[in-house]
């Protein structure tokens, strides 16, 4: 249920970017990096900002952003206009390091915010889950039994979702593991994307 029913994107996300809730666990502070536009038909979601975009404020500026517009086959211009694509991570706070990597996203920020922000946003037909913990958040039950098999079974959850492995090079041995990904998914996503962006920037001439 909405906590903002009757606020703007706008007043919403300059409460989202005000948000204090979680000092007392963000090593380096808050710094919320969410990034929306009514009118947006994509949306990404991932995990939480990792210290380069905590540092910078651009989402996905980092390498895990490249290879994510790699996968889109868009340039860093088109994914940052947010009238084309939200960027809404379920964490939206770098939340630290932990054993072996980033700490997971805090829950805070889904259960304060997420609703709010995604009643804001009716134009959106193609949400991307990047990740474990937006696939469990927007999937639910209807989630495989590991993140591999969500992702291969993309068919079930299309043409709203599309699940998709975190794009870190961490992942390479995921990546080098499981070929079908890059022949198979990867082809369908660059095709859903060129239609909504060729959507949202109408013809040309």
């Amino acid at each position: 249920m909405s906590k903002h029913p009757c606020s703007s994107l706008d007043a919403v996300l300059a409460d989202v970017r005000a948000c204090r809730v979680c000092v007392p666990h963000l090593p380096l502070g808050p710094r919320p990096i969410v990034r929306a536009r009514a009118d947006a038909r994509i949306l990404i979601v991932g995990h939480a900002p990792g210290a380069r975009v905590h540092a910078s404020g651009i989402p996905w500026d980092d390498a895990s952003g490249d290879r994510l517009r790699n996968w889109l086959g868009i340039d860093a211009t088109l994914f940052h206009d947010e009238s084309q694509f939200a960027i809404i991570p379920m964490g939206f706070c770098y939340p630290g390091r932990g054993n072996g990597g980033d700490k997971p996203p805090r829950r805070e920020c889904a259960q304060l915010w997420l609703d709010s922000l995604l009643e804001k946003l009716p134009e959106i037909q193609l949400t991307l889950l990047i990740g474990q913990y937006a696939q469990q958040h927007f999937l639910g039950s209807r989630r495989k039994t590991s993140l591999t098999e969500t992702v291969r079974a993309w068919k079930e959850y299309a043409p709203a979702f599309v699940p998709l492995p975190h794009p870190s090079p961490r992942n390479q041995p995921w990546f080098q593991r499981h070929p079908w990904f890059e022949s198979e998914v990867l082809p369908m996503l660059r095709e859903r994307v060129d239609l909504l962006v060729a959507q949202d920037l109408g013809p040309a001439g």
